[in-house]
């Protein structure tokens, strides 16, 4: 073979890997959605998303957090506390009187509000106490502080952001982003059913767009205050197992937002 045959050969190689491998080495897992930008792309990924190639049960979440959300020590990971030391399964929950007592399984967006039991994409392991504590209230910033929990990590209160004065829990500025992230998530991968579920304020009930102004617009400013880390990409990673859940979160991608809902929506 010729130089130049051997030198075309290379390149071709080169070329067929790196159009098979997708953002987050993701292969071709979201290739229907190449070209595509607004509501359009948004829609196409809810084609990807949504088919999950298993679906957790709520009990099985527990076992689950040991491959999506154990710190580098070995315990929990918990969204809602930076002072406890939870061991699998063995703190799961139980009856708790104070932060650091029990963990369980939190609902990022209410199930009161009609979001599914067990996506673990969204169903995250949080400190019993503190979860209780906020109840079904939406995320939001507050302007005074009714409850925190230890350092102040969380917070509870009345939001003082414009469109909206009732009371919210505010999680702390490290897992902003993640969350955020996660409600772009859940807008995507139920577009389908949303437009049934209601949020105290916070759920609109449109298709395209379900948050309600004041959310969404905190929602993107929390995503690019707590940008993309590794601890979130290892968490996507692990989700993507097909033992775990097998499918993605397409927003664990820095500023895929945009070209569905703002700037580059048009792109």
């Amino acid at each position: 073979m010729t130089k130049k045959l051997l030198l075309l050969a290379a390149l071709t190689m080169v070329l067929g890997s790196s159009r098979a491998q997708g953002p987050n080495n993701s292969g071709r897992y979201y290739q229907a959605a190449t070209g595509k930008s607004g509501e359009a792309l948004k829609t196409a990924l809810f084609n990807i998303i949504s088919k999950k190639q298993h679906s957790p049960t709520y009990d099985e979440l527990l076992e689950l957090y040991k491959k999506t959300d154990t710190r580098a020590d070995g315990y929990v990971r918990d969204w809602y506390s930076n002072t406890t030391n939870f061991v699998h399964i063995r703190d799961k929950a139980g009856n708790y009187q104070q932060e650091g007592d029990v963990y369980n399984r939190e609902h990022s967006v209410p199930q009161s509000w009609g979001a599914p039991k067990a996506d673990i994409v969204h169903v995250i392991p949080t400190d019993g106490y503190v979860n209780n504590r906020r109840s079904n209230a939406p995320f939001g910033e507050v302007s005074t502080i009714n409850w925190q929990s230890n350092n102040g990590y969380s917070k509870v209160g009345p939001c003082k952001i414009a469109g909206y004065s009732n009371t919210v829990f505010e999680p702390n500025d490290e897992v902003k982003g993640d969350l955020a992230r996660i409600y772009f998530y859940m807008a995507t991968c139920y577009e389908g059913t949303i437009t049934s579920w209601s949020g105290d304020g916070v759920i609109t009930g449109t298709k395209y767009q379900p948050y309600a102004d004041w959310t969404f617009d905190m929602l993107m400013r929390w995503s690019k205050l707590d940008p993309i880390d590794d601890v979130e990409r290892a968490r996507n990673a692990a989700i993507a197992a097909n033992d775990v859940q097998g499918n993605r979160n397409p927003f664990v991608y820095p500023g895929l937002e945009e070209y569905i809902w703002v700037d580059k929506k048009d792109e």
